[in-house]
C-alpha cells in the first residue's frame, strides 16, 4: 500500500478545509491508499497563529512528507504551507499528482494529471510570517 501526503488548504475557513481535507484522506483510502495529512494532526498540538509554532509545524510535515511515495495536491488552491510541501516534493523525487475537489468530494477515480496541468489560485489569507526560514 502506497503512503500518499495529502497536500491542501488549512488556514482561512479552517472548518471547511478540515473537511475537505477529510474527505480527501477517506478518497484516498478508498482508491487503496493510507493518506497522511499532518495538517489535520500537528494543529492539535501547536498553533498556527504563533510564527514559531507554524514553522515547526511545516518543518514537521516536510520531515513526514520525505517518508511518503507520492504528493497529492487536493482541490485548486495553494497555500504557502502547501508551496513548500510540493517544492519539497520535487526537490526530493517524490511524484506530485494533482485531484479536482470534484473528484475527492465525487469520489470518482483518480486521473493521472500534472499539477502544471490545472489552473491555481495563491491563497492570500495565508502568508508567510516575517523572517520566516524553513529549514530541514
Amino acid at each position: 500500500m502506497k503512503l500518499v501526503y495529502i497536500c491542501s488548504p488549512f488556514a482561512g475557513d479552517i472548518k471547511g478545509n478540515v473537511q475537505f481535507a477529510r474527505a480527501a484522506c477517506l478518497y484516498a483510502a478508498n482508491q487503496g491508499y493510507a493518506p497522511v495529512a499532518v495538517h489535520l494532526l500537528y494543529p492539535q498540538i501547536l498553533d498556527d497563529n504563533i510564527p514559531t509554532q507554524r514553522e515547526i509545524g511545516i518543518r514537521m510535515g516536510l520531515w513526514v512528507l520525505a517518508s511518503c511515495d507520492e504528493l497529492w495536491i487536493c482541490g485548486s488552491r495553494i497555500s504557502h504551507g502547501m508551496s513548500c510541501e510540493i517544492t519539497e516534493a520535487e526537490r526530493i523525487g517524490i511524484p506530485v499528482r494533482s485531484l479536482s475537489a470534484e473528484q475527492i468530494q465525487g469520489g470518482c477515480h483518480m486521473k493521472k494529471l500534472s499539477y502544471d496541468a490545472i489552473e491555481r489560485e495563491i491563497m492570500q489569507e495565508e502568508t508567510p510570517s516575517p523572517g520566516m526560514k524553513l529549514r530541514l
